[in-house]
């Protein structure tokens, strides 16, 4: 199949799920969960012995000797492994594992079940990714995709600024070290859906998790709570491009309604303000581009310990770029000392001072 397509003329592949694609030789009973009396599928068949073997052959007899490109979805594979599958001997060019994005659901499969996470465990998964990939490999920075709830209620569920939370979540996307990949609708700032029923909902997960929450005792109310909070739909709405029926998606019918404020959320709304969340993603766009210490500095964690402010430095030759970012709703200081001698060029904040990031704030500095 991917002769095929490069044969088509295709530039590469984004290769889904890849780390279940070999199943183990027998189908012994797994370890089932005292929630529904089911096992994990996951647990019995990712990562199988041997699954590095065909890959190197999809490698070997497909993608060497031409300049394609692949990035894999691969669930269940550690940062410590990643030297195995991208770099000098890995089989894709770039691979989007899941610590960081599984931070928010603190390991669990049960929907209504909340999950108190800390700032510091997402720092840590991001910078056990950055420094797997700081000598061998290249890392693709991504908050969203088409199987999670889009990241303003994701990673800020308490914040009551999505705008804010959304540039803010923008520009640590665009600096950390690696290739940002940007989900449809992140750029104009999407949040999750809230429909009234779970019939609204086509997502076989949630309607799961909907039955198991009743079926644990919780009201309908409470079930559908968690589905919106989860919901893989919340990402899979149509792309919103005006204010039109359906979004100008389509004059037919899409699979899923769009979004309820597709009506002020849209692209052509936001092309036309300077404020918006798309603005912002453009000027990130454009900083990245202007400052080559963004793309190819090293990355060192900065203030580590903050449950409040993710910080690192980007560092090439005598480049130097620091970024902060305010995940509170709070004001929150930090030592000036982080960015003597440096310039503030991106700030989400237009009235921002050193030493201090304002709610949900993110600022870049970068060398003189």
């Amino acid at each position: 199949m991917a002769r095929f397509w490069l044969d088509k003329g295709v530039g590469g592949f984004r290769i889904d799920a890849v780390t279940y694609i070999k199943k183990p030789a027998d189908l012994a009973d797994g370890t089932p969960d005292a929630a529904d009396g089911l096992a994990s599928i996951h647990d019995a068949t990712a990562n199988t012995p041997g699954i590095l073997d065909f890959l190197r052959e999809f490698k070997r007899e497909v993608m060497d000797g031409t300049d394609a490109f692949a990035v894999a979805e691969a669930n269940g594979v550690p940062a410590s492994e990643l030297g195995d599958w991208v770099g000098n001997k890995g089989v894709f060019d770039m691979l989007f594992e899941f610590s960081h994005i599984l931070v928010p659901q603190g390991g669990k499969e049960i929907w209504y079940e909340t999950v108190d996470w800390k700032l510091t465990e997402l720092k840590a998964a991001l910078s056990a990714s950055q420094a797997a990939t700081a000598t061998n490999g290249w890392y693709p920075i991504y908050f969203e995709n088409h199987d999670q709830a889009r990241s303003t209620d994701q990673l800020l569920p308490h914040a009551t600024n999505k705008i804010a939370g959304a540039k803010m979540l923008g520009t640590v996307l665009q600096t950390l070290r690696g290739t940002p990949f940007v989900f449809q609708g992140e750029e104009l700032g999407y949040q999750n859906v809230a429909w009234p029923s779970i019939d609204d909902y086509n997502d076989v997960s949630s309607h799961n998790q909907y039955e198991m929450a009743l079926e644990a005792g919780k009201t309908e109310e409470e079930a559908l709570e968690a589905v919106h909070r989860h919901s893989r739909d919340n990402a899979r709405t149509p792309m919103q491009w005006d204010a039109t029926e359906n979004a100008g998606f389509t004059t037919g019918t899409p699979w899923l309604p769009v979004h309820d404020d597709y009506t002020t959320c849209n692209v052509e709304v936001q092309d036309g303000d300077a404020d918006s969340v798309l603005a912002w993603y453009r000027e990130l766009a454009r900083v990245r581009r202007d400052l080559p210490v963004l793309v190819a500095g090293d990355y060192t964690e900065l203030m580590g310990d903050s449950e409040e402010v993710y910080a690192y430095q980007r560092s090439c030759g005598t480049d130097k770029a620091v970024i902060l970012s305010n995940w509170t709703e709070g004001d929150v200081s930090y030592d000036p000392s982080l960015v003597e001698g440096l310039d503030a060029v991106l700030d989400t904040h237009a009235d921002g001072a050193v030493g201090t990031l304002k709610p949900l704030e993110a600022v870049v500095f970068a060398s003189k």
